[in-house]
């Protein structure tokens, strides 16, 4: 009976003994569970943190970008001014110089009037008058007499006047050279502050990861050809002002009438309006279906620009074969519409371009048909090749950029 006790004994303190090993194995194991679990959310949030960051940087980046196109675009606009008042400058001194010749010669003939006077003696118009031998000299006489004094009033008048004139255009002259020195104080000042962002800017563009960067740099590009083509549209305003200007230089141009306008593309409303995202200056017609749909002009026109940006991004065909890269705006045209209103159409279908420079457009027109070229989002892949199909539309007022709401239907 002891015997059997005894193993009884033994055999449950063998079971105490593994309960425990085993209780004590499961313990540690899950201790060491919970501690890579912590450490794997350490690292989660840590993940997190520095894809916050890198979100940071390229909000950053961006922010930074627009900052700089604006502090360009300044520049530019300033230079255009410094451009304008060189001109009025130029005119002013010209004039000057011609007004102060005229009025050299009227003082020396003038001076020669007073001489031949002085010389002539004490003689006076009236003994001219008593002179005469009979009513025809005297007739003959007055009518001399009265000529001369008018010719010498009116010599002393244009003489005058020729003073006033030049005195004014030298006022003018200097007014202009001080708006010429303000200008290019402005112009000094927002290019330190440009060349300010763009070294915060290259400071936040070396955190940004590979992919970023490159995303960056088809940014910078996209902005580069945006500013390229703005300065061809304000080029174009200006001079389309100063053709229809009879006020010259100075006189402000009108704001052309809202009205007249269609919509672009039959059938599809605007999904991303004026600045839907940052530097986003049109808007953008879209829905199923919609790429090779017809584009339309908006309103008659002459064909300022038809041409396309390459290089870049991969566009595929509707079988999802490569068929070219394209970068910005991709296939795009602009309609100068001849009032100081001019449309943009871009991204379109790849060479489906049916209209080129200095072509005359009437409303309603297919220019074009919709696509995906350049920069888009997403982007077109083998696999989705109409990825990104959309039109976008800009509309430009005396060479600003204006919101196509207003305008478009």
């Amino acid at each position: 009976m002891k015997k059997v006790s005894l193993k009884i004994f033994v055999i449950i303190v063998i079971m105490i003994i593994v309960a425990i090993q085993t209780s004590l194995t499961y313990a540690v194991s899950q201790k060491d569970i919970d501690a890579i679990d912590n450490q794997i959310e350490e690292k989660k949030e840590e993940l997190n943190n520095i894809q916050n960051e890198k979100s940071e940087t390229m909000k950053q980046v961006e922010e930074l970008t627009n900052k700089i196109n604006d502090y360009q675009a300044q520049i530019d606009e300033i230079d255009g001014k410094i451009t304008d008042l060189n001109n009025q400058i130029q005119e002013s001194e010209e004039k000057i110089k011609k007004a102060q010749e005229d009025y050299d010669k009227q003082e020396e003939l003038l001076e020669a009037r007073l001489v031949a006077n002085y010389e002539a003696g004490e003689t006076s118009f009236l003994d001219v008058l008593l002179s005469s031998d009979s009513i025809t000299d005297l007739i003959s006489n007055y009518y001399l007499v009265t000529e001369i004094a008018t010719n010498d009033a009116e010599l002393l008048e244009k003489i005058q006047k020729e003073k006033e004139e030049i005195e004014k255009a030298k006022q003018e002259l200097e007014k202009s050279k001080k708006e010429l020195d303000t200008s290019k104080a402005e112009k000094q000042s927002v290019a330190t502050q440009l060349q300010s962002s763009k070294s915060e800017k290259d400071t936040y563009v070396a955190q940004l990861s590979e992919s970023e960067k490159q995303t960056q740099n088809e940014i910078e590009e996209f902005e580069a050809d945006k500013a390229s083509i703005r300065k061809q549209i304000q080029e174009q305003a200006k001079k389309y002002n100063s053709q229809n200007s009879s006020g010259g230089s100075s006189s402000k141009p009108s704001s052309p009438s809202a009205s007249g306008f269609i919509r672009p593309v039959s059938g599809y409303s605007i999904t991303c309006g004026w600045y839907g995202y940052s530097g986003h200056t049109g808007a953008d017609y879209s829905g199923s279906g919609i790429y090779g749909k017809p584009v339309l002009a908006a309103k008659a026109g002459v064909v300022y620009v038809s041409t396309t940006l390459t290089g870049g991004i991969p566009n595929y065909g509707s079988d999802g074969n490569y068929v070219g890269s394209y970068r910005s705006y991709g296939e795009y045209i602009i309609i100068d519409h001849q009032d100081g209103t001019m449309t943009l159409y871009a991204h379109g279908k790849p060479g489906s371009r049916l209209v080129s420079s200095g072509q005359h457009v009437s409303q309603g027109q297919q220019i074009m048909s919709v696509g995906n070229t350049g920069n888009v989002s997403p982007r077109p892949s083998p696999s989705s090749p109409l990825n990104g199909a959309h039109l976008h539309v800009e509309v430009w007022v005396n060479g600003t950029p204006v919101n196509p709401a207003n305008y478009l239907p």
